[in-house]
């Protein structure tokens, strides 16, 4: 198709595919925020963002192999646990929620593992504004600014933004505190002027949301984002902004910190809060006391409870993601949970650790992704959108990184010298073809 121009020049109109797919897709990952409704415009855009990419073709790394195997037997073992209770609408609708995921996870492996740079900063921008967004509505509201506070806060006066629950507020954040401390440490000084109030905005909602293991993984992640950082850096000068900058965050929070706890009834709910063990933690029918009188129990049910039907059991959900893939998937989803997190690590690791043109992502991604795989000993993960993002973000800078090695190893390889021929022989060059 072409234009005739005032100059009688014909200039043609151009169709992008892959930004328009780059644009959905961000869009998709914004709307994660919004958790409030039921289905969520998350749901609504994967819809869209999903059948678009896939009509323009894709390739599968065999670096991905091993996270799509898990992915789809451990789905595999949810659906066979599941076959006893296909009259239990809430078994059933958990399960075919976590095959909704399941196709999420296997997407976002996939897309990340091709045109990985472009996607991955996209997607982290999008994520990012969306949580800063989140984070700011929430603050408003549980500062009671034109009258939101009866409306979005909940829970004993806890900040849950966008969210239903405030500890999947929290944790929903991780990701965004993990690259807004990233770019302090590391971006332009230019940007310092949007990422640091960010960043503080971010992480007040996190205190303010009085989730202990939000706290704790907000904290680990930020920690390992500013080591590993500081490790892998090789310029003197990187190094010391490094420490002044994470020197001034730190300094920065512990100020916004001490501004909430101020107030009396922050300052009292804070306290309450930040103790090893709540009330509904404790004794034979707390949590703990849940989680350990169902070990036994599952060394006997090959096929776990079925899916959601813990709570049948004890009256309460497993709040331990490793108990709860035994609980819900069986045996091979216990296991195959266990391999899938511990792959995830030592490739984690592995990334950010290794010279390529993917450790700075790897050191935003894997972060988060590991302090939200730790907090699955303290509260369910397994049906968090953001922790598929994660994974699949992981896995595909994996794939991309082994490819660009094996692109590397080829280029250094020394080139073969011509074999000699016989005199009046055909050269190789001479064959067609």
């Amino acid at each position: 198709m072409s234009i005739a121009t005032a100059t009688g020049e014909r200039r043609l109109l151009t169709f992008d595919y892959q930004r328009l797919v780059n644009a959905v897709v961000a869009l998709f990952i914004f709307s994660g925020i919004i958790s409030v409704i039921e289905p969520s415009p998350y749901d609504f855009m994967s819809l869209i963002a999903i059948p678009l990419w896939f009509i323009g073709g894709f390739r599968v790394h065999a670096a991905l192999v091993p996270i799509l195997f898990m992915y789809t037997a451990f789905e595999l073992a949810g659906f066979i646990s599941l076959i006893p209770y296909w009259n239990e609408h809430d078994s059933v609708l958990f399960q075919f929620q976590s095959l909704y995921l399941y196709v999420t996870a296997v997407f976002f492996s996939i897309f990340f593992s091709e045109r990985t740079l472009e996607r991955a900063e996209i997607c982290l921008k999008a994520y990012a504004v969306g949580a800063v967004a989140c984070s700011v509505f929430g603050l408003i509201s549980y500062f009671d600014i034109a009258g939101m506070y009866d409306k979005f806060v909940t829970v004993e006066g806890r900040v849950n933004g966008t969210f239903k629950d405030p500890n999947v507020y929290g944790s929903y954040m991780i990701l965004a505190a993990a690259y807004l401390m990233h770019a302090t440490i590391l971006g332009s000084r230019r940007a310092l002027l949007v990422t640091i109030p960010s960043l503080a905005a971010i992480c007040v909602g996190v205190f303010l949301s009085f989730s202990r293991g939000s706290w704790g993984a907000t904290l680990l992640a930020m920690i390992i984002v500013t080591i590993a950082a500081y490790v892998t850096s090789d310029d003197p000068r990187t190094r010391r902004r490094i420490v002044w900058m994470s020197s001034a965050a730190i300094a920065i929070g512990v100020i916004a910190v001490l501004a909430v706890l101020a107030d009396d009834d922050a300052r009292k709910f804070f306290l309450m809060r930040a103790t090893l063990t709540q009330e509904y933690d404790e004794g034979v029918t707390g949590r703990f006391g849940n989680q350990l009188r169902s070990i036994p129990m599952l060394t006997n049910l090959p096929f776990g409870f079925g899916p959601l039907r813990f709570r049948s059991v004890f009256e309460l959900d497993p709040h331990n993601s490793f108990i709860g893939a035994f609980a819900n998937e069986g045996w091979v989803g216990g296991l195959v949970w266990i391999m899938m997190t511990g792959m995830s690590t030592f490739v984690g690791f592995r990334l950010m650790t290794t010279r390529s043109p993917y450790r700075r992502l790897a050191q935003i991604f894997f972060p988060a992704l590991f302090a939200i795989m730790l907090q699955g000993f303290q509260i369910d993960i397994d049906h968090w959108r953001q922790l598929y993002i994660m994974l699949g973000a992981v896995w595909g800078l994996e794939a991309a990184r082994q490819r660009w090695a094996a692109a590397e190893a080829a280029a250094a390889a020394p080139t073969p010298a011509p074999a000699a021929h016989a005199p009046g022989a055909l050269a190789p060059a001479a064959y067609p073809g």
